[in-house]
């Protein structure tokens, strides 16, 4: 089973640009992603800069309305995520649990869903979709 690991920091959506990084957290972050990579569960990792940086694209009559960051009614933002590969949701939740989060910081945990999830209906739907991520 493929879990996302979603990393939210709190106050991370009021974050300026040219957020600073503290060198001591990072290295205990890189000590956990060793771990993962050591168990053999981590297929891709990544950070994301802050929202002050990004854009969102909505599309409230149905056209395209582009709103660059930072998100003034975000409430909660996305830091960064791991995606893991694991046999069950608790051992997501148990890897989760051994990550040097601070206070202010949650985990998400999300399963991916699979083709196998559908009904035959949707996979039908969804031909030529493994095709697409193989890219």
């Amino acid at each position: 089973m493929r879990f996302m690991m979603l990393m939210i920091p709190l106050g991370y959506e009021a974050a300026p640009p040219d957020v600073k990084l503290d060198p001591e957290r990072v290295a205990a972050m890189m000590r956990y992603n060793e771990a993962l990579k050591d168990a053999g569960v981590l297929i891709t990792l990544d950070g994301l800069h802050p929202p002050s940086m990004g854009a969102r694209v909505s599309f409230p009559s149905g056209k395209p309305v582009v709103t660059d960051g930072p998100f003034t009614e975000s409430k909660e933002v996305l830091g960064g995520y791991w995606m893991i590969e694991v046999a069950s949701r608790q051992e997501a939740i148990d890897w989760a649990k051994k990550c040097p989060a601070s206070e202010n910081e949650i985990i998400e945990i999300r399963q991916v869903q699979e083709m196998s999830d559908f009904p035959p209906d949707v996979q039908q739907a969804a031909a030529g979709f493994a095709d697409l991520k193989s890219r």
